[in-house]
């Protein structure tokens, strides 16, 4: 008799690969949990310091840190504005004085040598562009005893101008905002001189007005220079009332035997113009840095 063999066994049918929708929402879930934990490690400083100027002294010194305070307060707020002898809000004011008029100088400086250098045409104009650029490798520390001379000799020591008017002539200025003219399309300014305009009347009613995201851009950039600037001001500012925030906070370590509250509440009141300046012109400084580049 015969024998029968038994039938095969039916082949597990293959899981079908996952469809392209759903590989891309894994991507870019994958994509946004990245993001997610290397912006928390970015912020984890700024949200350590706030959380520390809310601490006791007992506590902000406290090994391990924590990350709540168990008591918060506001001492460190009160005892670091209240102070007779650390006068933040008047370091404060002289800082948004200094950085101010520092930016508008380097914007104004800027854009009158870059103009030029970008749409006129003159003998040498290269080897001028070329100097200037050049003076981006010298590094700045060697400059602070010839400043500090020519400082001494305007009687210009312990006074706001020492930390504005230096560097006030900005050869990255300069380079940022000649590559940005040259994107500007020249037809517009030939137009306007057709129409009867001359070359400041084009300068300042058509290539400024065009320029704005530069022109922001470069006066955030040098805000923030002169805004975190430590060294130079040390040197030319002597009294407490003259001092900028970055020199003054630095004699609370010494005047307070380290007092990682007052420190971080310093350092606070010095971060909250950045931060909200950077949320205010974060469009023109994406847009200005994009276009700057395009042409060379």
């Amino acid at each position: 008799m015969a024998t029968q063999t038994a039938p095969a066994a039916a082949a597990t049918p293959a899981q079908p690969p996952p469809s392209p929708p759903r590989r891309a929402a894994r991507s870019a879930a994958a994509r946004y949990v990245a993001l997610v934990a290397l912006g928390l490690l970015f912020v984890s400083p700024l949200l350590f310091m706030f959380v520390t100027s809310f601490k006791s002294r007992i506590e902000a010194a406290a090994v391990p840190p924590t990350w709540i305070p168990k008591d918060p307060t506001l001492q460190a707020y009160d005892s670091i504005l209240n102070a007779s002898g650390t006068p933040v809000l008047r370091w404060f004011v002289n800082s948004m004085i200094a950085a101010t008029s520092h930016s508008i100088l380097v914007v104004c400086t800027a854009a009158l040598a870059a103009y030029p250098l970008a749409r006129m045409s003159f003998r040498g104009k290269n080897v001028v562009f070329g100097l200037i650029v050049a003076t981006l490798f010298v590094p700045p520390v060697i400059l602070i005893i010839p400043n500090y001379l020519i400082v001494g000799e305007l009687k210009w020591l312990d006074t706001l101008a020492a930390v504005v008017v230096p560097t006030a002539a900005s050869a990255f200025g300069v380079f940022f905002l000649r590559q940005f003219f040259l994107t500007l399309p020249l037809e517009l300014e030939e137009a306007a001189r057709l129409d009867g305009a001359n070359t400041w009347q084009i300068f300042r009613r058509v290539v400024l007005p065009l320029s704005k995201p530069a022109l922001v851009t470069l006066a955030v950039l040098a805000f923030l220079t002169n805004w975190n600037d430590f060294l130079w001001p040390v040197y030319v500012l002597f009294s407490p009332e003259a001092q900028t925030l970055p020199a003054g906070l630095s004699t609370l370590q010494s005047a307070n035997n380290v007092r990682y509250d007052l420190l971080m509440a310093g350092a606070v009141i010095a971060s909250v113009p950045v931060l909200i300046l950077y949320v205010v012109s974060q469009r023109f400084i994406i847009e200005g840095v994009s276009r700057s580049g395009l042409k060379g």
